[in-house]
C-alpha cells in the first residue's frame, strides 16, 4: 500500500499491485465509506492483474479537508487519475469503479473531468447519480427515510455511524413526524448544515444528460428492489459511449447481499469475476458496440435480454372501498406496513383484480391512470401495488408517488408511475392496488397547505375522491414464455 502524496492534498489512498513486473491497468475506487472496507476487493483485482487504487474522498475517514457530499468528486478524481497515469506501475489504462456514492465518483470522473483525466471504462453499481436524484422522486416528492438515515450516518462527519437513525427512532419513534423536517439535526443532537441544503438543490438529470456524450464503455449494475433502479436503467439507456451493458437482478441496494423475495439460485452471480472479465474486454476494445445486457425475471428463476419488454395490458380492477377517503398527515398510510385496516373511516382507496387464471410475466414499466379530486391546494398521490399470493401472503411489488397542485376541488386525470417490474406472478395471484395521500416515512408528508414539506409547520387533512371507472392499472406483459438468456454472455459480448 502506497500513500498518494501531495497531488490531491494528501487524500488517504491505498495502492494494491499485482505480483511480477508491470506496468498494469488500474482500477480506481473513491469512497466515503472507508477505504479499509475495500481491501479484499482491491486484493482480488490485484490477483487478476490490475493495480487497485482505493481512496477516501475529501473529509472522510483518513482524508483531510471538508466533507461536502456531491461537490468535490470530479476535481479530486481528476487529480488522482492524473497521478495514477504518472506512476511507473501504470500502463495508462484506467477503469473507474464503484457502488452507490462511489459510482457517483466514477461517473463524474468519466463525464465531468478534463479529457486527460477521464477513465477508459466505467463500472457503476447501484449508482447515486446526484444529490437531487437520491433525495427526491422525479415529481419532487421527498425521499425522507432513506435520506434521513444516510445523513444521520454519514453527513457532515469524518466517520460513519450506521445505526444512528435506528437508535434515534428507538428513543423517539415519532422522530420523523416532528416539524419542520429541516430541524431534524437538532433532534438528532448533531450539526448537519448540509441537511437543509440538500432540499434546496435542483440539479436532477444533469449526469444522465451528460451521459449521452460519454466516450468510454459502461457496465451498469442494479437491482429491481433498489431505490435507484430507475436511475440505473436511465444511465444505461442514455450512455453514448462505444458500448453499454446492464445487469439488473432481483436485489436491493446491497446487490447480492440484499436479495429480494423473488430471487432464486439462478440469480446468484459472481459479480467480482464478471467485473474483471468485462474490464479486460473493455480495455482491449473487444466489446461489441451498442446497448446490451441482462435482467432477471424474479420468481421465474431465469434471465432475459436487457431490452426485453412486455406489451402494455390493462388489468381489470374491482373497488373494495374508499372511493372517498381522507388523507390525514397526522395518521398517514405507512410505507412499511402492508396491513390494510378493515374498519373505520377509509384512509385510502382499495381495489383488487380477480385471481390470475394463468402465470403472468410482468416485464417493463407499470403505471396507474387516475381520475381523482383533492380538496386541498397541494396533494400527493401514492399508489402501491401488492401481490396477494394464493397462500394469502401479501408481497410488495411496486410503489410510486406524484405531487399535484391542481385547484382544490377540481377533478384531474394523471398517471402515477410505479417503476419497472420483472416478475413472474403465479396463477391464482391477485393484485391489490392502494391509492393514498401519503407513503410515510419513505416519503415526507405533504402538509396540504401548499407549503414546502421540508419547512412546513402546519398540517391539514385532505379529502379525496376517486372515480373507480377512471382507475386503470397498466402492466407490461410478455405475451409468450420468454427465452432464457445467459447474463455473462450478454455482458461480455
Amino acid at each position: 500500500m502506497t500513500p498518494l502524496g501531495a497531488a490531491v492534498e494528501d487524500l488517504a489512498t491505498d495502492v494494491h499491485l499485482p505480483g511480477g513486473g508491470g506496468p498494469f491497468p488500474t482500477v480506481l475506487l473513491r469512497t466515503p465509506y472507508d477505504r479499509a472496507r475495500h481491501r479484499a476487493e482491491a486484493r482480488g483485482w490485484a490477483r487478476r492483474g490490475f493495480a487497485a487504487v482505493v481512496q477516501d474522498v475529501r473529509g472522510r475517514f483518513a482524508s483531510p479537508g471538508e466533507w461536502r457530499p456531491y461537490e468535490n468528486e470530479a476535481g479530486d478524481g481528476a487529480a488522482t487519475a492524473r497521478w495514477i497515469r504518472r506512476q511507473p506501475w501504470s500502463d495508462g489504462r484506467l477503469v473507474a469503479a464503484g457502488a452507490s456514492y462511489a459510482a457517483h465518483c466514477a461517473l463524474v470522473l468519466a463525464l465531468d473531468a478534463p479529457g486527460d483525466a477521464r477513465p477508459d471504462a466505467v463500472i457503476a453499481a447501484v449508482p447515486a447519480l446526484g444529490a437531487t436524484e437520491t433525495a427526491r422522486e422525479p415529481s419532487g416528492v421527498e425521499r425522507l427515510l432513506a435520506r434521513a438515515g444516510w445523513w444521520a450516518a454519514h453527513g457532515d462527519r469524518p466517520d460513519s455511524d450506521e445505526s444512528a437513525l435506528d437508535r434515534a427512532l428507538a428513543a423517539d419513534p415519532g422522530l420523523l413526524t416532528h416539524l419542520p423536517l429541516t430541524d431534524l439535526p437538532q433532534r438528532l443532537g448533531r450539526s448537519l448544515p448540509s441537511w437543509a441544503d440538500l432540499w434546496r438543490r435542483g440539479d436532477r438529470g444533469r449526469l444522465a444528460a451528460r451521459a449521452a456524450h460519454a466516450a468510454m464503455p459502461l457496465l451498469a449494475v442494479g437491482g429491481h428492489h433498489d431505490p435507484f433502479a430507475e436511475d440505473t436503467v436511465t444511465l444505461w439507456r442514455a450512455w453514448g459511449g462505444p458500448s453499454a451493458r446492464l445487469l439488473l437482478g432481483p436485489w436491493g441496494h446491497g446487490l447480492l447481499s440484499a436479495p429480494g423475495p423473488d430471487a432464486g439460485p439462478a440469480h446468484r452471480v459472481n459479480l467480482g469475476e464478471l467485473y474483471v472479465r468485462w474490464a479486460r474486454r473493455a480495455l482491449a476494445g473487444e466489446l461489441t458496440a451498442g446497448h446490451h445486457g441482462a435482467l432477471a425475471l424474479g420468481g421465474g428463476g431465469l434471465w432475459l435480454p436487457a431490452d426485453s419488454g412486455g406489451e402494455p395490458r390493462a388489468q381489470r380492477l374491482r373497488l373494495l372501498r374508499g372511493s372517498t377517503f381522507t388523507a390525514d398527515p397526522d395518521r398517514p398510510v405507512r410505507s412499511g406496513d402492508l396491513h390494510v385496516p378493515a374498519g373505520g373511516p377509509p384512509d385510502r382507496c382499495l381495489l383488487v383484480t380477480p385471481p390470475l387464471p394463468r402465470p403472468l410475466d410482468a416485464v417493463g414499466p407499470a403505471r396507474v391512470r387516475l381520475r381523482a379530486t383533492a380538496h386541498t391546494p397541494s396533494a400527493d398521490w401514492a399508489a402501491r401495488l401488492v401481490a396477494l399470493t394464493p397462500e394469502g401472503i401479501a408481497e410488495r411489488l411496486a410503489a410510486g408517488v406524484v405531487r399535484r397542485d391542481d385547484p382544490a376541488g377540481r377533478e384531474a386525470e394523471f398517471t402515477v408511475g410505479l417503476g419497472r417490474l420483472a416478475r413472474r406472478l403465479r396463477a391464482g395471484t391477485r393484485l391489490r392496488l392502494e391509492i393514498a395521500g401519503h407513503h410515510f416515512p419513505a416519503h415526507a408528508r405533504n402538509p396540504h397547505t401548499g407549503d414546502d414539506p421540508t419547512t412546513a409547520v402546519r398540517l391539514l387533512a385532505s379529502r379525496r375522491e376517486i372515480d373507480p371507472e377512471g382507475v386503470a392499472l397498466g402492466l407490461s406483459v410478455l405475451p409468450f414464455r420468454p427465452t432464457p438468456s445467459d447474463p455473462a454472455e450478454e455482458i461480455l459480448r
